[in-house]
């Protein structure tokens, strides 16, 4: 039997599209709209900074929020519903908007990524055979890294020899042409939650799945360090005179991810998963070491890069996976909703306190600190795995 027609099914291939439109408009207006804020609206470096601030902030106060909605309005009709909305604020960046009414249209456009994100990494987890369940999840988040190459090309590439209000355009019909292929999905076959009564009022098991706490914590610290990636990476290029190749760092760590995941998908699978995050913090600190001690070398640079790519993909992947099967089935929607809200916080975080250390070490430090925090989170997943070990063997004897 052919283990990849178990995954690559219709549903599967039309969510893998619907989640790579959706990251391909995030990560390029991620890119680009820093630019169009100092250039067209004429504002600061900070003032330009808040648009991807205020986007992650209502992300990440909206999505302990979602894992109920979902069992309450259905994993399907929420995507389709947040897939309208998104698409209706891509729209609204084509009119010329002030810089006040724009930093407001991004914290709506966050809470409907953040909906989208979480009932499609939700379906996802329904969709893929339970046991193919690590290589899925990893051949889904592939849409992710194709994004993160693809959204700032494109972007980048149309306003240098065309204009903002085309890249907004093009922007508007990859999510159109998401939506249009989320409405194919079938999912009158997945199981389905008990009846939730249609209520706003929250306890906390309808904002987070407790027994994914321990490993979305994990993903949280992992999010710090790579805030370091997202938001410093090209400054400190510029520093070091590698800024022509900081733009090839992307495209070289993207590369990493895609070509080692399905490897990774099937350790997880066929092995179990320390045998992907074991090397996963070890590329992953080693790639953090070689940008600290790049020095102005391409060759380290770029060697960095497929570190971070194959450790950071690894972790990332295995800790999504793990999330989701640390609970019931039912429950697959707040365990990912716990996962992305962690994992977010822990980005938006680390941009903040990295931000503010850079005051006082260069950024050859805090790529360092980086690692080093890499290296305790590493002996924390550890000290923690072996607790839930213990207590498994325990309840089986």
């Amino acid at each position: 039997m052919d283990t990849h027609k178990q995954i690559f099914t219709k549903r599967f291939n039309c969510l893998f599209l619907m989640n790579m439109a959706v990251f391909l408009s995030f990560y390029s207006l991620m890119t680009t709209l820093p630019l169009y804020a100092i250039g067209a609206l004429k504002q600061s470096d900070q003032e330009a900074g808040l648009l991807a601030t205020v986007f992650l902030l209502s992300a990440i106060i909206v999505r302990p929020f979602s894992g109920k909605m979902l069992d309450m309005y259905g994993k399907k009709r929420l995507l389709i519903i947040s897939l309208v909305f998104y698409f209706l604020c891509s729209i609204l960046y084509i009119i010329d908007l002030p810089f006040e009414l724009l930093l407001v249209l991004r914290f709506f456009h966050g809470i409907w990524f953040s909906i989208i994100t979480t009932a499609g990494g939700s379906l996802a987890a329904d969709i893929v055979p339970v046991n193919r369940k690590g290589t899925g999840l990893g051949y889904y988040t592939m849409s992710n890294n194709l994004a993160v190459v693809l959204g700032p090309f494109i972007g980048i590439l149309l306003i240098q020899h065309l204009s903002f209000d085309v890249l907004f355009s093009v922007l508007c019909i990859a999510v159109f042409v998401g939506g249009i292929l989320a409405t194919t999905i079938k999912t009158d076959d997945l199981t389905k939650p008990e009846k939730v009564e249609r209520s706003f009022k929250f306890t906390f098991n309808d904002l987070f799945e407790k027994k994914a706490l321990p490993i979305a914590g994990i993903a949280g610290l992992v999010g710090i360090s790579y805030a370091s990636i997202l938001s410093f990476l090209s400054i400190y290029a510029e520093e070091q005179g590698l800024l022509t190749t900081a733009s090839w760092f992307y495209v070289v760590y993207a590369a990493a991810m895609l070509i080692t995941r399905p490897l990774i998908g099937k350790l997880y699978d066929q092995k179990g998963s320390q045998y992907v995050i074991v090397p996963g913090f070890l590329f992953y600190i080693l790639g953090l070491i070689c940008i600290a001690l790049a020095n102005g070398s391409a060759i380290l640079f770029l060697s960095s890069a497929v570190l971070v790519g194959a450790g950071y993909g690894a972790l990332t992947t295995s800790f999504q996976s793990l999330a989701v099967q640390s609970a019931e089935h039912v429950r697959s929607g707040y365990a990912t909703a716990t996962y992305f809200t962690l994992f977010d916080l822990g980005v938006a975080l680390g941009s903040y306190v990295l931000g503010l250390l850079v005051i006082w070490v260069d950024y050859d430090s805090i790529y360092s600190i980086s690692a080093l925090l890499m290296a305790v989170t590493a002996c924390i997943y550890f000290v923690l795995f072996k607790k839930s070990k213990r207590k498994h063997i325990q309840s089986t004897i």
